[in-house]
């Protein structure tokens, strides 16, 4: 997992791990960062970390984000990455990967060895699953949204944002920001927690007043 080195306008520097799902930064006292600066949003911005990949977004902040000098509203961060929020500088650290030394050995069968070893027949891989959202009420009912990439955030920002995130085994959402105090996205009515929740076909998910339904195929 990568981490940031933060430094803030009165030179204070410290580090962060990205060790959490999402990490929100802003001035309010409940931000995983909070940036004492009159220059920063109470809600300013989001890093979600999907494995190794972190992922920042603006949250519709009054005076921007910017990543290497140039404003963004999503940026997939990189290794030496320097974000400026405010008067406060964020540099972004990948994990590097070690060399074969520094991890365990370790012995790797493919599906017809283990098969074998197991005495059963070798399973048929599966096809990858696809994921897509269909809006089902307001005026885009009907309307869908095809879940092609590993991070796809929806919602307003400012009011609900969520992101989806593909992975191995599945779609999870997860909470990303909206109003100060307000609830987080529902799924089959009822409020996701802090982590991110996997998604089953036909699951309904309220989000900013808008309902959608997940299908896979």
């Amino acid at each position: 997992m990568g981490k940031l080195i933060i430094t803030e306008s009165s030179g204070a520097s410290r580090e962060l791990v990205l060790d959490k799902e999402r990490v929100s930064i802003g001035r309010h006292a409940d931000n995983d960062i909070c940036l004492n600066d009159k220059a920063v949003s109470g809600h300013h911005a989001v890093i979600i970390t999907i494995l190794s990949d972190s992922f920042l977004e603006d949250l519709d902040s009054t005076n921007g984000t910017l990543v290497n000098g140039k404003q963004i509203a999503k940026h997939p961060l990189s290794n030496g990455d320097t974000v400026t929020i405010g008067r406060n500088s964020l540099r972004y650290e990948a994990e590097l990967q070690g060399t074969g030394e520094d991890f365990e050995k370790t012995m790797i069968l493919r599906p017809a060895q283990l098969a074998a070893a197991m005495n059963t027949p070798p399973a048929t891989p599966d096809k990858p699953q696809t994921g897509r959202l269909r809006v089902e009420s307001g005026s885009n009912a009907g309307r869908e949204l095809e879940l092609t990439k590993a991070l796809t955030t929806i919602g307003k920002p400012g009011v609900q944002v969520a992101a989806i995130t593909k992975r191995v085994d599945g779609f999870y959402i997860v909470h990303v920001g909206g109003a100060a105090g307000g609830k987080r996205p529902m799924v089959n009515g009822t409020e996701i927690d802090a982590q991110a929740r996997k998604l089953n076909a036909n699951d309904i998910i309220e989000l900013a007043g808008t309902q959608m339904r997940f299908l896979l195929a």
